[in-house]
């Protein structure tokens, strides 16, 4: 948005300053435990400290931002143990959105999760985990799409959102796509073949190996 076009108060600001933080945090772009100072960030975002104070509040609900009494703010870190709790939660969601999707997918929708899988499979071939990590988030939020079940879908996205630097150190462990390919599979092919209890069973047969691997 033009400077000129960017209101510098008030909630369109807010809204701009937590866009912006929210981002940067998921992306990687601040690490964990960096500090968020006000000032700073008002003048990187153009927008008063009140606006980014509000931001940041609103991060901290969502789990993404530590707000320290008297020291301010900093990227949340998320532990090990923490990142298993997480995904134990996921794991009953997730398997729920799986269920659902079994039922509720339309035919193209289904058809466009078969491709999905082929294209995973071809990452993993080709030696591109990258590829095959936004491929993997891709198939998860189409099935939570798909499930039609929007409770569970915004409960995912902020349990997810405090994930990102585990999942993505997991992605790129040697090995670690080609154990998980045959996991989204079994998903895959039991929504596709309308069977819920495989499809939330695949579920959670993948995060408990997700949990393993978090503890490796």
């Amino acid at each position: 948005m033009p400077k000129e076009a960017r209101p510098s108060t008030g909630e369109q600001a807010k809204q701009h300053a937590l866009t912006q933080l929210r981002q940067a945090i998921l992306q990687g772009d601040m690490a964990p435990a960096q500090r968020l100072v006000e000032n700073e960030l008002a003048e990187q975002f153009d927008v008063t400290r009140a606006s980014i104070r509000a931001a940041l509040i609103d991060l901290a609900a969502e789990g993404l931002v530590e707000r320290i009494r008297n020291r301010g703010s900093r990227v949340r870190v998320v532990t090990v143990e923490e990142a298993v709790a997480i995904t134990e939660c996921r794991m009953v969601l997730e398997g729920l959105c799986a269920a659902k999707a079994a039922v509720a997918a339309s035919d193209e929708q289904l058809t466009e999760l078969a491709n999905l899988g082929r294209a995973m499979t071809k990452a993993v071939a080709d030696g591109e985990p990258v590829t095959y990590s936004e491929l993997n988030h891709e198939l998860h939020d189409k099935v939570r799409e798909f499930s039609g079940q929007q409770t569970a879908v915004t409960l995912l996205e902020r349990l997810n959102a405090q994930l990102v630097r585990h999942r993505f150190q997991l992605a790129l462990r040697p090995g670690r796509p080609q154990q998980s390919l045959s996991q989204h599979l079994a998903m895959i092919e039991a929504i596709t073949a309308r069977d819920p209890q495989a499809a939330e069973a695949a579920v959670r047969a993948h995060l408990t190996s997700v949990i393993e691997a978090l503890r490796d």
